[in-house]
């Protein structure tokens, strides 16, 4: 390992004098490409450097205990080698996490899609609910969203609701969230006050650059339509909103949001364009050993994911067996603590693996 981390630090330093060349300095490409290397490497960076200076003043320390000393200073010096000793620990630990491989999506916005699925319009309502959680979430974590498509219910859910969420990690933070969530409470539709289960799906997809994603306009067929709200009733008699099919895959995107055609097309297409680079990556996560997928989950919205129950203010996520009684404010927002606990699961099964980058 610390082979491996002299090997960045020599690269951090040398990319600081490339940083500093006029000729480097002169050309955006290589100024960009080179001011992102050393971001993503200064924060391993930095540890490193801690952690050689822990261990520095951990062996001058040692040697003082081979000294002639007074007792006072004896107990001194060994009660700063146990401060030292624990602190170089902890940094151990971080190096290891920070030498993870890193997911080449975590800095990425991403489009976020909702579906009630089991349960009618008590699934619609989870949806919404759903929706507002991390629309919260994101407001917390100081991201951006834009509401991008939407199909209402009579009462109010969304039949499907996709939204793209801007901010740095906001990938890194959401992407354990695909997959199937369900709900148990009693409905507003059910006058017995028989508890219901009901599901609605998420899928958190990376959003996709030009450069990774290319859609040709012969590959892609356009279609308007106009707006339609709750019930299906008419929002407006223009044909604003627009329907792109990506016809060599036979994925769809639908945008109605935007406030005209174009701007309702040019989100259309980022949809699309996330959603082939998802198909994408399923395609090359098949191609992995199934002992090899993570035990935090695959992404496939069809997997149980996590239960919401509300008459014991319950939430579980059953892939790490986390169990919270405080569903209230997880629903308003307050997903830091089950975020928290699968990306450690996660970092955890790759340090298991021995992988390091």
């Amino acid at each position: 390992m610390l082979d491996k981390l002299q090997s960045l630090a020599d690269r951090y330093d040398k990319l600081s004098e490339l940083l500093c060349d006029p000729a480097v300095v002169n050309d955006s490409q290589k100024l960009r490409e080179y001011s992102k290397e050393q971001s993503d490497l200064q924060e391993t960076y930095e540890a490193f450097v801690e952690y050689k200076s822990v261990s520095q003043q951990l062996d001058e320390a040692k040697a003082m205990l081979g000294e002639k000393l007074d007792d006072e200073m004896r107990e001194m010096v060994k009660m700063e080698m146990d401060e030292l000793s624990a602190k170089k620990e902890r940094l151990e630990e971080r190096l290891h996490v920070l030498l993870l491989p890193k997911d080449p999506n975590d800095d990425k916005n991403v489009i976020v899609e909702i579906r009630g699925a089991a349960g009618g319009d008590e699934a619609a309502l989870f949806a919404g609910d759903l929706y507002r959680m991390y629309t919260r979430y994101a407001e917390l974590q100081g991201w951006k969203t834009e509401l991008m498509d939407a199909s209402l219910n009579d009462l109010g859910g969304f039949k499907e609701v996709v939204f793209m969420v801007k901010g740095k990690g906001a990938y890194s933070k959401l992407k354990f969230e695909s997959g199937a969530h369900r709900v148990q409470r009693i409905p507003v539709t059910e006058s017995g006050g028989r508890i219901h289960t009901s599901t609605a799906t998420v899928a958190v997809l990376p959003e996709a650059e030009d450069i990774e994603i290319e859609i040709k306009d012969s590959d892609i067929r356009v279609d308007t339509f106009c707006s339609s709200g709750a019930g299906g009733q008419s929002v407006n008699t223009t044909k604003s909103a627009v329907r792109v099919t990506h016809v060599p895959t036979g994925i769809v995107a639908t945008c109605q949001d935007g406030k005209s055609q174009n701007s309702n097309k040019e989100l259309a297409l980022r949809v699309l364009r996330a959603r082939i680079y998802e198909k994408m990556m399923q395609e090359e996560q098949a191609k992995y050993d199934s002992e090899r997928k993570s035990k935090v989950g695959t992404g496939d919205r069809s997997e149980r994911i996590r239960t919401y129950n509300f008459p014991q203010s319950r939430i579980t996520d059953h892939r790490i067996g986390l169990t919270l009684h405080k569903l209230d404010t997880v629903l308003n927002g307050d997903l830091e603590e089950v975020i928290s606990a699968l990306t450690i699961a996660a970092q955890a099964e790759l340090m298991e693996k021995g992988e390091l980058q």
